[in-house]
This record gives C-alpha cells, structure tokens and sequence, in this order.
C-alpha cells in the first residue's frame, strides 16, 4: 500500500478488483451530499465519468454513509462488488473518500482524462482508519507576500488531499495588511503596499525595488471560507496585536505610540525582523480593533473559526518605557511593568472574543502575565511554552520552530534557494512527535495538546513555486505524524517504508502541478544561484545584486 498518511487498520488486498468506469455510480446517503458533490467534481473530471446516482450497497456504486459508530473524522472504506465508505460523519466521509482518490492513482489528482474511457481497478480489501489529532495544520503568512486568492484555494486543495483541517491565515503584519475593513478602509488602501522589498534574509544588502502588496476583499474571504468548509477545514484568521503591527500604524498614525515617535512618517514595513513600532495602549487602540473584530468575526463563522489568532509575540516594550501614556495607564490599571500592559492587551481581547462565543489563540508569549481560561496556545518557540500550557489547563497547538518551520532550509547545500534557519530534512518532520515526553506520563496535561501545524513564514518566499518547494513534500511528512496513531515511546517511525510510500506520492504532487524539492536536491530552476543581471517583480533588476548572487 502507498497511501499517505498510512491508515491505522488494512485488511487486504483479497483477491478480485472492483473496476471504476463508466458504469460506475455514486450513492450519497443523508448528511454525504458534499463529498458527493466533490467527487463528481474531481474524479468524474480526472477520470471522465459521470458517476450518476445509484441505489445504496448495490454493485459498481461507491456508497456513502454515515456510521455514527465510527470516531466523527474517522472513516471505513470497503471494496468488494462494490465500494462503500462510513464515517463517522461527514468528515470521516470526506477523507474516506481521498483514500478512494489515491486509491485510484496519480491520474485520479488530474483536471482532465488522460486517455479516453478511462478505467481503474482497486483490489478487494478494507480500510479503517480516524485521525489522532484534532488539529492538523498548516500556517500560511500571505501578510509578509501576498498570496493571490486562487493560491489560497489551491491550497486548501493540497491540504484535503493530505487529510489536513486547519488554514490558519496569518493576515496582518508590519509588512502588509491583507484583509479588507470596511469601517477602517486605510488598512487596505495604505496597509496592503509597501513601496520595496529585502531580497532575502534580513541581513541580506539586496532590495527588489517592486512595490509589493495586495489584499482579499471581504467577499474573497465569504469564498475562501464556504470553500474550506466543503472541504472540512476550519480557517484560523490572524489579526496581530499588540506587535507586529506597523503596517496598521502606517495606515492609522492614532494607532502608534505618538508620544513617542512621529507616527505620521512611518510607512509599511519593507525589511523583516520585529519592527519597535507597536500599538498604544490606550481605548482608542481597543475601540479601533474590536470594530476589525467585529468585521472579522462576519467573515470567519463560528462553526468554520472557533478560534481567533491575535499574535501576541515579539512585541518590544521599548515605546512604552519611554511613553507618559502608557505608563500611566499602568499605574492606572495597577500593573506588573510593561510586561503587564501587554497581558492587559491579550486579556483584553480573550474576554471580548469569549463574550462572542469566540477562543483566543496566541503565540507562546501570551502565557506571560497569566492567561484567562479559554485561552489556548500556539507553541512555537520551542516546546517549553506548550507544556507549560498544558500544565496550566490550556489548550495547546504545537507548531515548535525547530522542528515545523517548513521556511527553515532543508539540506545544507549551498544550492538551496535562499537557506534560512536549521536544517530540517524530510527525515527530521517525519521523526517531530507532537507530545514531548514531558506530558506523555500525564494525561490530564497531555490531553490539552489539541494537535500541531507547520509553519510557513513567507519572507524568503516571493511566489507560488517556492512555498510550494518549501512546503512540501515535508508536509506529506507532517500529514502522516497528526494523522497516524502515537508510537510506544521506545518505538521510530519507518522512515524508510514512508520513503517507499512517497515514491508512488511524488506522482500524484506531480499531477497536482506542485513544484515540490525533489530527493535528489533542487531541479537547475530551483536554485539558489540566479542568472546574471538578476529580475526581480515586473522584471525589474534587484539593486546591488552582483553577477550570480
């Protein structure tokens, strides 16, 4: 077998093959329209059929059931005369049905038939299979480059298709601004452009003098997240506060710490790193983002975003030391120091969401200063914060920086384009285990960890084709970790039968039209040395960019 992620339980393959072709129909039973409407969709595209309706259980039909005996995502896919998926509901449908499509081989992930009266065989056999995590997903920074809306579907695509149910869209930062407010339209308007780029690192002495930017409209957002939910993914919107926030200031100068500096001058950030410009801590700040909230949470409905992201790290306290307003503010609220005023933020907006019927996700620095009950943690420096979390009660995602940060390069070749952070091979994702060993041995800790995400930080990554050599085919790994049960804490992953299984995988990221790093390292194209006289956007020079940077 070369599914990804490997399911639990196989019984097979038996003797005898069930043949998909054009006789072959579909019988959608209660609470199943969806995925029958996506495999009408997809396969009858792939392969050219029609998959008419047909009657439950009969011969060449796939069925589909719901089974509320089965885990709610898990699923039980079984070929005989005919082919019949349970789930435990829609969603245990839903990746039962993905199993179908590898099942069914790399023409299955194609747009059109490659051949006319396209027929596919699959063996005898049972599959039963549920997920381990809750939380299986992927980060995407569309706010340090902009990632157009068809990209976003796309990818929600390539999650389905690895069993993964969470986008969590990091849409704000000092470099740009990507979500349109109606009652504040300069965060677009000014927020989503900065007028240059640093090409590359930020020790790098290279600029793309492009200006770079764009934004979703609200209604690109309605899209992208009815497309999600047919797809079973939850969105985690971001919106960050009280750092990361210069590209809002920018826009909004009230925002800033006017005190302090001259707000007014400040323009969207054009470098990376963590700006010192952060928001005021005064109402006007609160009034001014719980109106972004309000927008936000019309866009993001509870039952696709249960959970609401405000950042909360790498917020310098700098302008409040040297600010009358908030350390007046501090005094006037009884506060630890600065520390405590950013707490006040995070706590802030924890009960304001949590009055909506909302959670508060936050990276590990909101656990300074105390958190609210609720609150959950995104664990990204290291495992440290998660497993403090989870000691304390809260719910906890772990995404650690050394381990799923899939912009970290992934071999020490001085041909990866554009290396940043560690070394993290395919080898290294595949061996992340999502609970340390810390909380393994207690379980009403361990029980706090909902899941874990990759990162994927876009500083480095200007276009489609480099996320997606970033990105995969390590989230293939990753997709296997949260997915596949936990292991004897003595036991490894077979890296070596996962390597087997990604042979027949890299054919269907082939399909799909994914520019993945090939094992053998990165095709002539994906290098890291450019062509002399280097291009950057609308085929402008990147200034300073010797010969062969």
């Amino acid at each position: 077998m070369d599914l990804i992620p490997a399911p639990a339980h196989i019984d097979g393959p038996h003797g005898g093959v069930f043949a998909v072709d054009a006789r072959t129909a579909l019988a959608a039973t209660p609470g199943t329209e969806g995925t029958a409407r996506w495999l009408r969709t997809v396969l009858g595209a792939a392969l050219g059929l029609e998959l008419p309706p047909g009657a439950p259980g009969a011969g060449d039909t796939v069925t589909l059931r719901i089974d509320p005996g089965l885990p709610h995502e898990g699923y039980r896919l079984t070929v005989a005369g005919g082919v019949e998926i349970d789930g435990g509901g829609p969603a245990g449908v839903f990746w039962g049905a993905q199993t179908l499509r590898q099942l069914l081989g790399p023409d299955a992930f194609r747009r059109a038939p490659l051949r006319p009266a396209a027929y596919r065989a699959i063996a005898h056999q049972a599959i039963e299979d549920a997920p381990r995590f809750g939380w299986r997903g992927l980060m995407l920074d569309v706010a340090r480059h902009f990632m157009p809306k068809d990209d976003v579907l796309r990818h929600l695509d390539l999650l389905a298709a690895h069993k993964l149910n969470v986008l969590h869209l990091h849409l704000t930062d000092d470099q740009g601004w990507r979500i349109e407010i109606t009652r504040h339209p300069r965060l677009t308007q000014t927020g989503a452009w900065r007028a240059r780029t640093r090409w590359g690192h930020r020790a790098s002495e290279l600029w793309d003098p492009a200006p770079h930017g764009g934004y979703y409209t609200q209604d690109d957002i309605r899209e992208i997240v009815a497309y999600a939910a047919e797809r079973h993914i939850r969105i985690v919107p971001e919106i960050d506060i009280p750092g990361h926030s210069q590209a809002a200031i920018a826009a909004y100068p009230e925002l800033g710490n006017a005190d302090v500096i001259d707000t007014t001058s400040l323009a969207v950030w054009d470098t990376w790193g963590v700006s010192p410009n952060v928001l005021a801590p005064t109402d006007t700040v609160l009034r001014f983002y719980e109106g972004v909230f309000e927008e936000v949470l019309g866009l993001f409905p509870a039952d696709v975003s249960p959970f609401v992201h405000i950042g909360g790290d790498e917020c310098p306290r700098d302008q409040w030391k040297a600010s009358p307003t908030a350390q007046a503010r501090i005094r006037e609220l009884g506060l630890a120091g600065e520390e405590g005023l950013q707490s006040w933020f995070i706590r802030h907006f924890g009960r304001w969401l949590a009055a909506r019927g909302r959670r508060l996700i936050g990276w590990d620095e909101i656990l300074e200063g105390g958190l609210d009950p609720g609150a959950a943690v995104a664990s990204w420096r290291g495992y440290r914060g998660g497993i403090e979390a989870a000691r304390a009660g809260h719910d906890v995602v772990m995404c650690p920086e050394q381990q799923v940060y899939l912009d970290h390069r992934q071999a020490e070749g001085s041909d990866e384009p554009m290396p940043i952070g560690y070394v993290r091979t395919l080898e290294d994702v595949y061996r992340f285990e999502p609970v340390p060993p810390e909380l393994r041995g207690r379980p009403e800790a361990a029980r706090h960890v909902l899941g874990a995400q990759a990162n994927v930080w876009t500083e480095v990554m200007q276009d489609r084709s480099r996320v997606d050599y970033q990105v995969y085919p390590r989230l293939a790994a990753f997709a296997e970790v949260v997915w596949c049960p936990a292991l004897p804490a003595s036991a490894e992953r077979d890296f070596t039968e996962f390597e087997r299984r990604m042979a027949a995988h890299y054919a269907r990221l082939d399909a799909l039209g994914v520019d993945y790093r090939p094992p053998g390292g990165p095709l002539p194209w994906q290098r890291r040395p450019l062509p002399e006289g280097v291009m950057g956007a609308l085929g402008r020079p990147i200034e300073g960019a010797p010969p062969n940077v």
